[in-house]
């Protein structure tokens, strides 16, 4: 037989399904997806997250705390005519479970709900807008306050929080504002002039056919906020520059948040920024750390916040911390005096440059001061110290690494503390959870 008798027959065997048959001249077979074909599904949404899952977590903690402060003003109330409101209860819980998730846009949670499996569980068949997300973030302060404080008395009636030990520092947060928005004086008024003449400009365009009466009332707000903020600017920059000295440099203040100060960054640059000073309470050899206070400010100091913060603790929990850890930035005489006089050891360490002992007693230097120092020499001191970094350290990491603010997106010290509220709630929450609901 020739070789061209034998690939004839082989190609046979093959065309013929023979067995022998080293090459396939078939069409492959292939399932293709179909679309037209309509489809029932039975589903539960109930059954889409595991009870251990976060989020679920969240909203049955929630369920056990008086959340009663967000519907206070609601004029739609039961048997009368209204709109009803949102859940302030799913809300809250999109915004925790979505900074857990370092997810602090209100545009990304709002997509999240279309097509993520834990925020549409949370949501369930409610509609959300980001505009509603954004309005409630910052909306609810005193709320939020109140949320906190009743959460760690929950803690504190149960037994799992104890104020042996606490920690305190400060992290600096860049603010939504640039460098090029500080401007002084004499360039603020001429952008006061600018706002005015814009403002006018709007709403002389009102019957402008282009735009829609919604595009027109959206211009409108814009121009209206900008000439407020304008105006913020100029009165913080007469504030400032009345407490400084002639010799000292102009003030300036920003054009889209007054109250953001430019502050000496970790990573030595200047930026606009507030510093929000984190308390957080825990054990020296490890375990759940508790958030106990949250302070934010635009000084770029951390001298002078020891006893203001014990003073909250106090508010929130009715007791004081038996000992108090913070880093040298917080060595403020006259601060941890008040605080000592308080009932509360302050372990802080001395500058470098700080007086000795001798020096201060003979300079007849406070009481408080002098025991704080000779406080400081101890091994005591020195090894309870050593807890200051696992404790509060790790609460400003986890703020910027796993909560996603490495930036505040609102503007204003009020706005920017709701945030950092939120923040501490949360993290609170899912550090006790399992043990909250039992």
């Amino acid at each position: 037989m020739d070789k061209t008798t034998w690939l004839f027959e082989d190609s046979q065997r093959a065309d013929t399904g023979d067995e022998k048959g080293k090459v396939v001249l078939g069409k492959p077979r292939i399932e293709e997806p179909q679309r037209a074909q309509g489809e029932m599904r039975f589903e539960f949404p109930e059954d889409a997250l595991e009870p251990s899952h976060p989020a679920r977590m969240l909203w049955n903690v929630l369920g056990k705390m008086e959340l009663a402060g967000f519907s206070k003003g609601c004029e739609s109330v039961e048997g009368t005519a209204g709109r009803s409101v949102k859940s302030p209860r799913m809300l809250l819980t999109l915004w925790l479970y979505a900074l857990s998730q370092a997810v602090g846009s209100a545009r990304e949670i709002a997509r999240l709900v279309r097509s993520d499996v834990a925020y549409r569980w949370i949501a369930g068949n409610v509609e959300i807008s980001h505009q509603k997300l954004s309005q409630f973030r910052v909306g609810y302060g005193e709320a939020l306050d109140e949320l906190m404080t009743n959460i760690l008395a929950t803690l504190m009636n149960q037994g799992l929080l104890s104020l042996a030990v606490v920690a305190q520092d400060g992290t600096r947060t860049p603010a939504a504002a640039s460098a090029p928005s500080f401007r002084s004086y004499g360039s603020l008024l001429q952008c006061r002039e600018q706002a005015k003449l814009h403002v006018k400009a709007v709403l002389a365009a009102a019957d402008d056919p282009e735009y829609t009466r919604a595009q027109h009332a959206a211009r409108a707000a814009a121009a209206k906020d900008y000439q407020e903020r304008v105006e913020a600017a100029i009165m913080t920059v007469a504030e400032l520059q009345s407490q400084r000295r002639p010799s000292d440099s102009t003030a300036r203040a920003s054009t889209t948040d007054a109250q953001a100060r430019v502050m000496k960054m970790g990573d030595g640059g200047f930026r606009p920024a507030y510093n929000v000073q984190y308390a957080v309470a825990g054990a020296e050899m490890g375990g759940p750390r508790t958030i106990v206070g949250v302070n934010v400010t635009n000084a770029g100091s951390d001298m002078g916040s020891l006893a203001p913060m014990v003073e909250q603790i106090e508010e929130r929990t009715g007791q004081r911390p038996a000992v108090l850890l913070a880093d040298g930035g917080h060595g403020k005489n006259e601060d941890i005096a008040a605080t000592r006089r308080m009932g509360v050891d302050v372990i802080v360490p001395p500058a470098e440059t700080a007086k000795t002992i001798e020096k201060l007693k003979a300079e007849d230097a406070d009481a408080e001061v002098i025991a704080w120092r000779e406080r400081m020499e101890t091994d005591q001191a020195k090894q309870l110290y050593r807890a200051r970094a696992g404790l509060v350290e790790l609460a400003n990491a986890q703020q910027k690494s796993h909560h996603g603010i490495t930036q505040v997106l609102v503007r204003g010290a009020a706005k920017v503390t709701c945030v950092i509220l939120l923040n501490a709630i949360g993290s609170n929450l899912l550090q006790h959870a399992s043990r909250i609901l039992g």
